[in-house]
């Protein structure tokens, strides 16, 4: 807190007074060499970095630990793994939403009883549209067919950053 004063330009005497720290406390404490936990957590930190990296910005902290545990066998604990990757500002993509099954559960009323045969085109048309999340937003594709067997099929692709 009073380095990060001080490089605002505060005086440090005058913010180790505010703060009620001895001056000689801060200074002792500035000049010291960095502890063997502050090392490691240094190395964990770059580790960290280069892991969440080599996946692209995929891992969150749950597979950056593991990577680390089982791919690296180095001991770390969830937490500390998922507190410098927060101070890093390092997270990974949100976890898939599970699908529901909708194997015979009707979705809307079923105009065409089933009988999805037609001799002439224009008759009866399918559709289906599939949302796909990415990293820059979701995409959604949209096929149309004519249930003729002959008719061409026609695809549209749309893009979106916002939940609808």
């Amino acid at each position: 807190m009073i380095a990060a004063l001080a490089g605002q330009g505060y005086d440090i005497k005058r913010c180790c007074r505010i703060l009620d720290v001895a001056p000689s406390s801060y200074f002792g404490w500035r000049s010291r060499p960095p502890s063997m936990l502050e090392l490691r957590r240094e190395w964990l930190r770059g580790l960290i970095c280069q892991i969440h990296t080599e996946s692209r910005g995929v891992y969150g902290y749950r597979r950056v630990r593991a990577e680390l545990r089982l791919g690296r066998q180095i001991s770390v604990s969830r937490k500390l793994v998922h507190k410098l990757m927060a101070e890093a500002r390092l997270q990974g993509l949100p976890k898939r939403k599970q699908r529901r099954n909708l194997v015979n559960g009707a979705t809307s009323e079923d105009l065409v009883c089933r009988d999805f045969t037609r001799d002439a085109p224009n008759q009866l048309w399918l559709t289906d549209i599939t949302e796909h999340p990415t990293r820059e937003g979701k995409i959604y594709c949209c096929v149309v067919l004519d249930a003729t067997p002959a008719a061409s099929s026609a695809g549209q692709s749309t893009t979106s950053k916002h939940h609808r």
